[in-house]
């Protein structure tokens, strides 16, 4: 069994959290139990900085809302105590090995981060874990977890009301948000 195959079957995974429309994907699939996400209470802080940063029109007490059924909603997701592991990580950005430590202390197998020059490799082999892009991340538990991921993206689609959208227009989304790998399979799913 080679390592991404190793990966998805234990699925444990510290993810990005912003955008939103990403963070609802995962949400989702964590529900259908497609992998375990794994996350702090400093993750929670910086994607809700990001998130005040870009959506002026949301408040700080809305998104402690969405923390709160994050947490609530994932069993075991909020890992605490993983700060002993950070000086023995060394990355680009110092500010990043939270993440790591996140990481090690979950035993998780996969950090998911757009910023992947952030995460090298060779660090990273040190605690046997993978960066892996959210695209790659999507597309292979897709692969591996078909029924499952799309049952997952319907569920999705069916609570967007305002507005609400099509299958189409969920894929586009996909495709604008920097997922274009994941849209295609889902075409080719005949999603």
């Amino acid at each position: 069994m080679n390592k991404i195959e190793s990966i998805f079957r234990h699925r444990k995974v510290t993810a990005v959290l912003f955008p939103a429309q990403l963070r609802d994907i995962f949400m989702h699939l964590a529900l259908k139990g497609v992998f375990r996400p794994r996350w702090s209470d400093e993750i929670h802080n910086e994607w809700i900085r990001a998130v005040l940063q870009n959506r002026p029109d949301l408040t700080n007490e809305q998104l402690q809302r969405t923390r709160f059924l994050m947490d609530s909603n994932v069993i075991g997701c909020l890992i605490k105590n993983y700060e002993n592991y950070i000086p023995n990580i060394n990355l680009p950005d110092e500010n990043d090995r939270h993440v790591v430590a996140v990481a090690i202390k979950s035993k998780a197998d996969v950090i998911v981060t757009f910023n992947l020059k952030d995460f090298p490799e060779q660090e990273l082999n040190n605690f046997n874990i993978i960066a892996l892009h959210p695209d790659i991340f999507l597309e292979q538990l897709l692969i591996h977890n078909t029924a499952k991921f799309i049952d997952a993206m319907e569920e999705q689609i069916k609570m967007l009301k305002n507005p609400s959208i099509s299958k189409k227009e969920f894929v586009k989304i996909l495709q604008n948000s920097k997922l274009p790998q994941t849209a295609t399979r889902l075409n080719q799913k005949k999603f």
